[in-house]
């Protein structure tokens, strides 16, 4: 299955009209949502994620939310989470047979440093990951834009190196 959140657009990282912010204070429209948000993506993975849950019988749907160290995304919060469960339990066969399906968000409520911390115990291998809004084509990061500057300041936190290639200043 193919989603194209490009055609919905809306964000800078959506819409190659929407630049993507290099300074925190450039990051946020005037009603505080940050323009890197997309329009209802959590919404729209947690539906896909449902349907196929439902399909398997899955009792849980796990998602890495977080509403702690985030760049203010609505559809990260607590509340967000709690009416897409609430959604879920009228909206399947399971549910409304009386088997509702849960959302699980084990990071919702944690720092990016105890993110960090918890999946070194676990043995993630974070050169292997990338949170940049804006990689270069080597898969750099830009080490500019917010989702960079909290993932460098998690591992600082986390007191863990930070094995992220930057392609270049570090703000």
């Amino acid at each position: 299955m193919q989603v194209d959140l490009a055609g919905i657009g809306g964000s800078a990282l959506t819409d190659a009209n929407i630049a993507v912010p290099t300074t925190p204070q450039s990051s946020k429209d005037a009603g505080g949502i940050p323009v890197t948000y997309v329009p209802a993506r959590n919404t729209m993975m947690l539906s896909l994620a449902l349907a196929w849950a439902e399909v398997l019988d899955a009792r849980e749907i796990h998602v890495g939310v977080n509403a702690v160290d985030y760049s203010g995304y609505p559809d990260c919060r607590p509340e967000f989470i709690a009416a897409f469960e609430n959604l879920a339990t009228r909206a399947t066969k399971a549910g409304v047979e009386g088997r509702p399906l849960s959302i699980r968000a084990p990071l919702i409520h944690m720092s990016k440093a105890d993110i960090i911390r918890a999946g070194a115990a676990l043995g993630v291998d974070y050169s292997l990951t990338l949170s940049c809004y804006q990689p270069d084509d080597s898969g750099a990061a830009c080490g500019l834009c917010d989702s960079c500057r909290l993932r460098r300041q998690g591992f600082v936190s986390a007191g863990i190196t930070d094995p992220t290639r930057y392609a270049g200043e570090i703000v």
